[in-house]
């Protein structure tokens, strides 16, 4: 049987670690897939650096177009991201007959429908697992190995580079400037990190992942996004002295009003196994209804992990690249005429506890002022902690955790307490889920 032949858009990081490890992985490959699978085409902007990395072994372009209107070509690997050129080059390999496999969050969680829907009227497929969580196969969990269940809630650390500045800072008790310059100085963070820093990135995965968990149709716009610049090492510290840890999750939850679609910095029981998961890794628990949790982790990034992702859908391609188009498993996981019309709550409706850090005058009376706010708006309270002032001062910080309630009450609840003559600044809020 003929090689099956691939054109990768392309040959940066992950790009060259798939050309890597396709070549030294051949034989077990093949074995697995049925027939083998060759980088026939490569197209990178700097050709001569692409040359080098394929050693002369495949056609080397600087026109990915060339790529795509190939007709020798059956698979095109997207590894270019961003949302222009990537989205114009992967519609182009859809309508000429292609199957293709990207590793672009921000490709699908934007554009996927309508990418989805070409390709199932053009009969090809389109594979992602690379594009959450590197080489955690989590895609392939949600859509194949948890299909039995119905997925009550998803919540992952699906970003690597705010793992381990998060994880620094708890550490070290340094502050988030100081840990992000680390991180830029050792390659977790890029130049510019605001993707990463400011939540975007996890939100791209958590879309990905929420659309199959429920069968919802990719609804980034609706995602609430927070990131972690304005969190402070005393609330780390803080956090910890309630049980917590803090980490940046990627959260989606079915209710019955509708998903739930969030990232920000979440409060988690530091005896949870994903609140151990330290440095740049990533994990991802998802529980189901038939299962219960499951944890997936591992690298979420990186050369050869992503690599591993990309070549598995690769295999999956050629396996089912003969098979009729509607026994192939949906992009979504499920079929397409049977997706879901539920709405994404909007944040105010979401439900959850919240961790509430305020600086107060240390007199009597501060702390029922603010109690009387919270029970009038039906929050009670789960644990507190209220700080000794340091010699000489006059003012201190009262930590709250509260029971589960909707987001807009305790907003409300923010509002007043700000208004009190005793609280100084702004009430530091942050949501904690229990992931039990």
């Amino acid at each position: 049987m003929k090689p099956i032949k691939v054109g990768l858009l392309g040959i940066g990081t992950v790009g060259s670690g798939t050309f890597n490890v396709l070549k030294r992985n051949q034989l077990e490959i093949t074995r697995r897939a049925g027939r083998s699978i060759e980088i026939a085409m490569v197209a990178d902007l700097n050709v001569e650096r692409a040359r080098e990395l394929t050693n002369g072994e495949c056609e080397v372009v600087n026109d990915a177009n060339l790529v795509v209107s190939n007709p020798d070509i059956d698979i095109v690997i997207e590894l270019i991201g961003g949302y222009g050129i990537a989205k114009d080059l992967v519609m182009k390999a859809i309508a000429n007959g292609k199957h293709v496999v990207t590793a672009n969050k921000a490709l699908l969680a934007t554009h996927g429908n309508e990418i989805f829907k070409a390709a199932e009227e053009k009969g090809v497929m389109v594979a992602f697992e690379a594009a959450v969580a590197g080489g955690i196969p989590i895609i392939k969990a949600l859509r194949e190995g948890l299909t039995a269940n119905r997925i009550q809630w998803i919540a992952g650390i699906i970003n690597g580079t705010t793992n381990f500045i998060l994880s620094e800072m708890r550490d070290k008790g340094l502050d988030f400037a100081t840990v992000l310059k680390q991180a830029q100085e050792l390659g977790y963070a890029e130049a510019d990190p605001t993707f990463d820093i400011e939540g975007v990135d996890a939100a791209h995965k958590a879309t990905i992942m929420a659309s199959i968990a429920y069968g919802i149709p990719m609804q980034f716009d609706k995602a609430h996004v927070e990131g972690i610049t304005k969190l402070q090492a005393s609330d780390i510290r803080y956090a910890e002295e309630l049980g917590y840890r803090i980490k940046l999750l990627g959260i989606s939850k079915r209710t019955e009003d509708g998903i739930e679609l969030r990232v920000h910095p979440t409060l988690i029981p530091e005896k949870r196994l994903i609140a151990n998961v330290e440095g740049a890794m990533n994990a991802v628990l998802v529980h189901g209804d038939a299962v219960g949790a499951t944890l997936y982790y591992g690298k979420g990034a990186g050369s050869e992990p992503t690599a591993s992702a990309v070549i598995a859908d690769l295999v999956d391609i050629t396996r089912l690249a003969t098979a009729d188009p509607e026994h192939r498993v949906p992009y979504l996981a499920f079929q397409s005429n049977s997706l879901s019309d539920l709405p994404v709550l909007p944040m105010a409706e979401i439900v959850t506890s919240y961790y509430l850090r305020m600086h107060v005058a240390d007199k009597p009376g501060v702390l029922a002022d603010v109690t009387r706010i919270l029970a009038d708006l039906t929050i009670s309270i789960d644990a507190m902690l209220q700080k000794e002032p340091a010699e000489g001062e006059t003012q201190t910080d009262i930590i709250i955790l509260t029971h589960q309630t909707k987001e807009k009450n305790i907003v409300a609840a923010i509002e007043k307490i700000e208004k009190l003559d005793s609280v100084f600044g702004e009430v530091t809020k942050l949501r904690l889920e229990e992931l039990s």
